[in-house]
């Protein structure tokens, strides 16, 4: 076959397609049930007109039956298309899912991350506690200094008055 003729299918198979959807659509309304009552009913009449019953039967019978068949035909039609979406929506669930796992993976990633971060901080705040700790020790230890460098000045001076 040719890439024309394959073409030329999908189309009709297209339409074909699109007329049993709207065909179905049709059936399940309120006007179908209508316009069935009233061509059932006016099927009878034709035995007024002096056609048979056995006629009118036979032929509202085989109508009926051809109907009934190429219901069952759009109602499988219909399973099958609803089958499908069911089927392209487990695909979208099972992707959803795995992405969710992913999610969670960096979620757990993240959170070990932050645990790090955490303890780096905290390691961090206890140097600075320390370094603060050492540094007041140092201030202190600056401050006795200077304390006895001056008392010592002023021993010393007070050696140079008594010397004089």
């Amino acid at each position: 076959m040719c890439g024309m003729c394959d073409t030329l299918c999908m189309r009709k198979k297209g339409r074909i397609e699109n007329g049993a959807m709207r065909a179905t659509k049709w059936i399940g309304t309120t006007e179908s049930l209508i316009a069935h009552s009233i061509i059932f009913a006016a099927s009878f009449t034709f035995m007024f007109a002096g056609v048979s019953a056995d006629t009118v039967l036979l032929v509202l019978t085989t109508i009926v039956s051809l109907e009934a068949i190429y219901l069952s035909i759009f109602i499988q039609m219909t399973v099958n298309r609803n089958t499908e979406s069911l089927e392209e929506v487990e695909e979208d669930i099972d992707e959803i899912q795995e992405d969710v796992k992913e999610l969670e993976s960096g979620v757990d990633e993240i959170s070990e991350d932050v645990e790090e971060i955490s303890s780096d901080i905290d390691k961090i705040q206890e140097k600075d506690a320390e370094e603060d700790a050492e540094e007041t020790d140092t201030r202190k230890a600056m401050a006795k200094i200077e304390h006895t460098m001056t008392r010592l000045l002023e021993d010393i001076a007070a050696l140079k008055q008594t010397q004089k």
